[in-house]
């Protein structure tokens, strides 16, 4: 008697997509990644101390005492064929060497943006241009609210036309799944268009 595999025995495991969450310092990226993920996130937070204090601007962000100093990892199963593995870089410029590895072998990033701080987000943004990843930049909208509109932000972050701007709340679970789905979407359109021509 032959034994024919049941569907599950045949179904292959979800393809693995890394995305990156990049930004400056305390935009949002630990939160949105703790966010969405289905596992507790990895987080390599260490207290702020009065010394980084003095280099890292407290003002908008008085309440925060601890900042990634590595990474922060989580995962997300978006369907049963796709899992997207989340990488949050650290925001400071110092800590600017660990970027070239997290983003090896990225499909896409998610810049977040505290409008309230916009010259934070320039080296990011510049970034992910420089190494021509297909990238998003998501305000966060802290306190439900932005500094700028959109047509300011575009125009102070000399973005391009074809990188999309949106507006999100990074403790919302769902709004943080759109953030990352509008990512997935640039990033699969990218690379279909790679194919076709």
């Amino acid at each position: 008697m032959v034994s024919v595999p049941s569907p599950t025995e045949t179904e292959r495991p979800p393809l693995p997509v890394k995305l990156v969450i990049a930004g400056g310092f305390g935009v949002g990226k630990t939160t949105a990644v703790a966010s969405i993920s289905e596992i507790r996130p990895l987080t390599t937070e260490a207290a702020i101390t009065e010394v980084a204090a003095g280099v890292d601007d407290l003002t908008h962000t008085p309440a925060k005492t601890t900042t990634t100093v590595a990474m922060d990892f989580g995962c997300l199963t978006i369907d049963p064929t796709l899992k997207l593995y989340l990488f949050g870089t650290p925001g400071q410029e110092r800590f600017g060497f660990m970027w070239d590895d997290l983003v090896e072998g990225a499909l896409g990033g998610l810049v977040i943006v505290d409008t309230r701080r916009l010259d934070d987000c320039y080296a990011a943004v510049d970034y992910f241009e420089y190494k021509d990843i297909p990238f998003v930049v998501a305000i966060n909208a802290f306190d439900g609210t932005i500094e700028h509109d959109l047509d300011e932000v575009r125009w102070a972050l000399d973005m391009a036309e074809h990188v999309p701007l949106i507006v999100f709340d990074a403790r919302k679970t769902g709004s943080v799944r759109d953030a990352l789905l509008a990512v997935l979407q640039l990033a699969l359109s990218r690379a279909e268009a790679a194919v076709t021509t």
